[in-house]
């Protein structure tokens, strides 16, 4: 990883929005006797952890968990095992860190401000104790020297402190992560619609009243009737279909004329033209006309 991608994973990481589920200063209650155990025992401790972070599958593992410049290049798919002991007890910050950016990045988990304050405060008492120490062996000052010995020891024992309730936090998200806690929430879904189907002869009894006013209704799962007086209402005009006809209204006194009484079309003056109606079909005739000129 570059230093470019580096930079890019750090910015990332400020977009996080889960949290861890103790932060430092709570990680000693939420687990006092793995904090305690991490006390006398740090580096066997950090080796737990990682090989945890990775789900008990060491084929997975690189040196760093692929965060520094070695990473994948110490032979580690070779014997896994050894390369991790090697990191925990000579690159102990380097693994407590790893383990850590590594739970980051798979969960997706800030830092509180408050936990940045404690270790933006360790390493800033570490950088100053080097600072020093170089500085009194240009110099050759004795007080900067002794200056240095404090700033180290007293890096040292915030670095003691501060060391055990990260790693705690560590365990205690991953206690959390394989459900030592409890069985993760589950969130809860809306439920299903239902729709009527043509296959389906009743349809839902979804927003109809309750099943005691369904029976005064009448069948099982269906609505009250119209609250009417039937149909058609009264007010609609006329008893029956269709409407009686108004007074008056009949034949005619002599009756309709029989079929046969109707006079002839035309009538008998009536004076057509000749040729007219035309014979149908019309006689042949040769085509062309005799007159047509070419």
């Amino acid at each position: 990883m570059n230093s470019a991608e580096k930079m890019a994973q750090m910015q990332l990481r400020q977009n996080y929005r889960n949290m861890w589920h103790t932060d430092l200063l709570g990680a000693v209650g939420a687990d006092a006797p793995f904090c305690v155990f991490y006390v006398y025992s740090g580096p066997c401790a950090s080796y737990i952890l990682r090989k945890r972070a990775l789900y008990n599958d060491l084929s997975r593992y690189t040196c760093c968990a692929g965060y520094m410049p070695c990473s994948g290049n110490c032979g580690e798919s070779n014997c896994p095992e050894f390369c991790l002991c090697s990191e925990v007890f000579c690159c102990f910050s380097n693994s407590v860190a790893s383990t850590r950016f590594l739970l980051q990045d798979e969960f997706n988990i800030q830092t509180s401000p408050c936990d940045n304050c404690m270790i933006g405060f360790m390493f800033c008492l570490q950088q100053l104790a080097c600072i020093c120490s170089c500085v009194a062996c240009l110099t050759g000052i004795d007080e900067i020297g002794d200056l240095a010995d404090l700033l180290t020891c007293l890096s040292d024992i915030v670095y003691c402190s501060v060391c055990p309730c990260l790693q705690t936090q560590h365990k205690v998200e991953m206690d959390k992560r394989d459900g030592q806690f409890g069985p993760p929430p589950v969130m809860a879904v809306p439920p299903m619609q239902q729709m009527s189907r043509l296959d389906q002869p009743i349809p839902p009894s979804v927003h109809y009243p309750p099943y005691e006013e369904n029976l005064k209704g009448g069948s099982i799962g269906q609505p009250p009737p119209y609250p009417g007086t039937g149909y058609p209402p009264a007010s609609y005009p006329g008893g029956g279909y269709p409407p009686p006809p108004p007074p008056g209204y009949g034949p005619p006194p002599g009756g309709y004329p029989h079929p046969g009484s109707y006079p002839a079309y035309p009538p008998g003056g009536y004076n057509q033209s000749p040729g007219y109606p035309p014979s149908y079909p019309p006689p042949p005739s040769a085509y062309p006309p005799p007159d047509y000129k070419k």
